[in-house]
């Protein structure tokens, strides 16, 4: 079976009409008829039912056709990456990151490394830190940014900085106008949290386990946007991050600095040991690696020399 058989095929089962098709793919209706004809004698069916006003797609073309435009979304997308490795430039990039990390780190890394790429192209995909390692883990995606680092074996971890975090807490609550808290102070205040999996809520455990009590977790949320509207409602207080210069937290709530000095969270890239495939993320991640982390004591971000290793072993200069 050709590939231009599946071609035509999904052009006429879209149309439903042999003129209409044929106009489309720039070939003759006896050309086309003879195809469609050739097909339905391999597959041993009728793919449509004839009218006077046309065709109609039966329960057989059905069939064939959620199976022919996924064989062909397939070849795409073989044929995209195929691509992406003989040229960076052009190449796709697929990142995960934590929804956090969409209201700041992406988009600025993004928008820098057009500058000095602007062909290639992005695949976002937003989630929970656990669900960000599993699917560059499983390869869906290049590269995660996530919040802390995971204990991963089977992972390259690529340290970019670290995220101060604050308590965020309603308009009128018993903290406001404070210049400072303590985890210890939260030991008895209702609390609004991401659900577990996620890479603050690791944090926000962590903390108040280390304070020696475990956080009164009311209600469990997903997204960090519904976490403050409820802060904000009233709902319970907050460790969230503290704002990034020139961005707002997105609600009315207030942010007060922890006194703790362990009140961050480290973040970071995540590959796979062997780096991604496409060169075009391996291009990226070179560049996330150098412009985005501090310098360690050698003078090279050890984010740097993290992925250097990687990219070499794997056969990139």
């Amino acid at each position: 079976m050709e590939l231009r058989e599946l071609e035509w095929f999904t052009t006429l089962a879209e149309t439903e009409h042999m003129t209409e098709a044929s106009l489309c793919l720039n070939v003759s209706q006896p050309t086309l008829s003879r195809a469609l004809a050739r097909l339905e004698r391999k597959l041993g069916v009728k793919l449509f039912d004839r009218h006077h006003s046309g065709l109609r797609l039966n329960k057989y073309g059905e069939i064939f056709q959620a199976h022919a435009l996924r064989a062909m979304s397939e070849l795409d997308r073989g044929e995209e990456r195929i691509v992406t490795l003989v040229d960076p430039e052009r190449g796709s990039v697929s990142l995960g990151f934590v929804h956090s990390f969409g209201g700041w780190l992406v988009p600025d890394l993004l928008h820098r490394y057009r500058e000095l790429a602007p062909s290639t192209s992005f695949e976002l995909r937003g989630g929970a830190c656990d669900a960000v390692i599993d699917d560059v883990r499983q390869g869906s995606v290049d590269i995660g940014f996530v919040a802390p680092e995971p204990v991963a074996d089977d992972l390259e971890w690529i340290p970019l900085g670290r995220e101060p975090l604050c308590l965020g807490i309603p308009p009128g609550h018993a903290f406001e106008g404070r210049d400072h808290v303590a985890i210890a102070d939260l030991a008895h205040e209702p609390m609004v949290a991401l659900r577990a999996g996620f890479g603050l809520r690791h944090v926000t455990d962590r903390l108040c386990r280390d304070a020696g009590f475990s956080p009164r977790v009311e209600i469990e949320v997903t997204e960090l946007s519904t976490l403050h509207a409820l802060v904000a409602a009233g709902m319970g207080v907050a460790v969230v991050p503290a704002p990034t210069p020139g961005h707002t937290q997105g609600s009315v709530i207030r942010g007060i600095p922890f006194s703790d000095p362990t009140a961050f969270r480290h973040y970071g890239a995540v590959t796979r040991r062997c780096g991604p495939s496409g060169l075009a993320a391996r291009r990226f991640l070179k560049f996330v690696a150098r412009g985005s982390t501090p310098p360690s004591q050698s003078g090279r971000s050890a984010g740097e020399e993290t992925v250097r290793e990687a990219l070499t072993a794997a056969g990139t200069p």
